[in-house]
């Protein structure tokens, strides 16, 4: 549009510079009957300045814009901020998902409707972590889970914290947060998206809760660390309080790296014990885990024992305990194999008949950095009897299970 304007201009600058001696010359060979009066070529001459005039006035609001686009000091402080605030805010994301044929059996009943063939969209996190400075920041997690078998749509908040990481030794945590032992064993064991860990499969521990933590590394080679949480008990999905709360600590030895020797406990009511409702048992329960994972191979070892952890409100105390093995190899070309064992009595007191038993076993694919594929066998046998004062014909429940699981995080 500029240069259209220009060449205007320099057109009409010619005309009205050229126009003059050929307006006189041509005066001289002409008759004075038929050449143009002098009041005709000053009205000439008047329209071309007119037009040169209205040629400029359009230069003008042309240039008049761009000199308005032109950004401003405060227009660059706000593009600065925002700039800022994308470099300190981090999302990511982890899905566990799988595809199998699911074989149930009650040695009472027959085959049960956890029975079939479907596919399972067990968890999607997605988090979004932000930086306030070198010592603060804030996560956010949410949950989406959905079993197929059940029906089971959630979406809830798994993680929502602040934290404070003062040095390596003391990071705090307020809000919604992973607890001391199950995300510390999931690290070692690796394969989170196969199945949970032995007491988060069996319920006898939260992974998250509602509460305060402190964690850390100590001394220059890390090779101690321990987290310890004073939470409300009830897990991350019921942030309700109670009238105490309750602890859970970890302390972890590290030999050297991939190695790792560590203690846990829970003390508490779980959450149960109300104004208006009184508990009669404390529940109680101790961790210990030897684990090794480096880069070409995985294996550890878990066990827990457990007081009166369902039985807060009731009058019978029991016991529980159980343990996990595991172990994976990294085979050439991104395939690994890995296997597990767990074994579980679930009421010793109550119940010394109810037991659990449950093993798997696969090969993974990496498919890339943040996607893992594994073609996997589980089978999980549950005896379940009547308790010693009212008793009942022995029953149990075994499930086999085969498909393929997979693994995205980004």
């Amino acid at each position: 549009m500029r240069s259209r304007l220009l060449a205007v201009a320099i057109a009409a600058g010619l005309g009205v510079s050229g126009f003059t001696p050929f307006a006189a010359a041509a005066q001289s060979q002409m008759p004075a009957t038929t050449t143009s009066s002098d009041a005709e070529l000053a009205q000439l001459k008047a329209q071309l300045a007119a037009l040169q005039s209205k040629v400029d006035q359009m230069q003008q609001q042309q240039v008049q814009p761009q000199a308005v686009s032109t950004p401003s000091a405060s227009d660059d402080s706000r593009l600065t901020a925002l700039e800022k605030a994308v470099n300190d805010t981090t999302i990511g994301g982890k899905m566990y998902f799988d595809y199998s044929s699911i074989d149930q059996k009650n040695s009472l009943t027959g085959k049960t409707n956890a029975s079939g063939t479907g596919i399972d969209v067990k968890r999607f996190y997605l988090s979004v972590t932000h930086q306030f400075d070198d010592i603060w920041s804030a996560n956010l997690t949410t949950d989406f889970n959905y079993v197929s078998n059940d029906g089971e749509t959630n979406l809830f908040v798994k993680k929502a914290y602040v934290q404070g990481k003062f040095n390596q030794a003391a990071v705090l945590r307020i809000g919604s947060a992973d607890m001391p032992w199950i995300p510390f064993v999931e690290n070692y064991y690796g394969y989170r998206y196969v199945e949970n860990t032995l007491t988060d499969r069996l319920k006898y521990a939260n992974s998250a809760d509602w509460g305060i933590n402190l964690s850390g590394d100590l001394g220059q080679s890390k090779y101690l660390n321990y987290s310890v949480s004073a939470v409300n008990g009830n897990g991350y999905k019921n942030p309700s309080r109670s009238n105490s709360v309750d602890v859970e600590g970890r302390v972890g030895f590290v030999p050297f790296k991939g190695m790792v020797v560590a203690v846990g406990g829970y003390t508490g009511d779980r959450g149960q014990g109300l104004e208006n409702v009184n508990t009669i048992h404390t529940a109680q329960r101790f961790d210990f885990l030897v684990a090794y994972a480096g880069p070409g191979f995985r294996a550890g070892g878990e066990y827990f024992s457990a007081k009166s952890w369902n039985n807060v409100l009731t009058p019978l105390a029991d016991k529980a305990d159980g343990y996990s093995f595991w172990g994976s190899v990294n085979l050439p070309n991104k395939f690994s194999l890995f296997a597990r064992y767990d074994h579980a009595n679930l009421s010793k007191d109550i119940n010394p008949s109810a037991k659990d038993v449950y093993y798997n076993a696969g090969v993974q694919y990496e498919v890339n950095k943040g996607f893992q594929l594994a073609l996997v066998y589980k089978h999980e046998k549950g005896d379940v009897s009547g308790a010693a004062l009212f008793p009942l014909p022995l029953a149990n429940v075994k499930t086999n299970e085969v498909g393929v699981f997979g693994q995205v995080a980004f």
